[in-house]
């Protein structure tokens, strides 16, 4: 990795992601350049001086160095640039967590992260309001994931829909693929993933159009609703189940990967303290539609019987 001087001439440097160097390198014709992104995760905006003149107010923006272009997935291109021709647009979309739409079912635990059980001794360590995902038997559990996507301002109602270019119809979800797979909230759908990049991240693309269980578009319009966190108006909804590997069930990762701590339980009906291995990672949504990404917090735990 390097800098690139960019104190005179435009610069354009260019690589090609893990899939594209995969198919190029089979020389079967697969590869086909069909898009391209951008993106300024070096660019610090508060360089802008706007009490300056004109010439001057970006130019240290404009001078700043920045990195070549990588081919990382993992830590590039955190920030992509979008093009939106509606000159009038005042808001664009998010996309948040909601841990309030169903009770305590949507939640993340206590410790700030989506808990997930990796195996069925694991799982009957707990009772259901421990806020804790089963990996081993997801459709077991009441517990999901759930994202909303819109515009979360109260100048605009709820009540009006969403403009069809800032609609989320497609998500793409990343997760180590050593670690879990991807299923439906009700714990017995899923999709195979689309690829394993060379870092051991899946990833699946799920479609409003095709996968129902996944994404659906959220109808509701009222405006004082207490199981809503998009204020304005409203896209789709994506939500998952994180289901441990096989690997995590039989235990394998935590000693070289994970650290070990003490987790209240309840097994039996009583609160009780019992030592637990876990592994910290985290899931990455994007939308396709608007390059929105967002990173879920996951630790699975395993419980230690030694």
């Amino acid at each position: 990795m390097a800098f690139l001087d960019n104190s005179g001439d435009i610069i354009l440097d260019a690589v090609l992601t893990d899939t594209g160097r995969m198919r190029l390198a089979k020389g079967d014709g697969s590869f086909r350049i069909t898009s391209f992104a951008l993106a300024d995760d070096e660019i610090d905006y508060s360089l802008y001086i706007n009490t300056t003149g004109s010439a001057y107010q970006d130019l240290q923006i404009l001078q700043t160095p920045v990195f070549e272009a990588f081919t990382n997935n993992a830590s590039s291109m955190k920030s992509k640039l979008i093009s939106i021709a509606d000159p009038k647009l005042l808001y664009l979309p998010v996309i948040q967590l909601n841990e309030i739409y169903s009770g305590n079912s949507t939640q993340k635990h206590a410790d700030g992260v989506f808990v997930v059980a990796v195996n069925s001794d694991t799982e009957n360590k707990f009772n259901t309001d421990k806020i804790v995902m089963y990996g081993e038997n997801p459709a077991s559990d009441a517990r999901y994931v759930r994202l909303d996507q819109g515009l979360d301002t109260t100048s605009i109602s709820p009540s009006h829909a969403m403009q069809a270019s800032l609609l989320e119809t497609q998500y793409a979800i990343e997760i180590d693929n050593r670690f879990g797979t991807i299923v439906a909230s009700d714990g017995t759908t899923s999709r195979p993933y689309s690829f394993v990049d060379d870092d051991d991240i899946a990833t699946y693309y799920y479609s409003l159009a095709t996968d129902p269980q996944f994404v659906t578009e959220n109808s509701e319009t009222s405006v004082s609703v207490n199981t809503q966190v998009i204020s304005g108006p409203r896209g789709t909804i994506l939500q998952f189940k994180v289901a441990s590997s096989i690997d995590l069930i039989d235990g394998s990762y935590f000693d070289d990967l994970g650290s070990t701590k003490t987790i209240t339980d309840d097994f039996g009906g009583t609160d009780q303290t019992s030592t637990y291995k876990y592994i910290d990672t985290f899931v990455r949504i994007q939308g396709m539609t608007t390059g929105y990404s967002l990173d879920v917090p996951v630790r699975f735990i395993r419980f230690q019987t030694d």
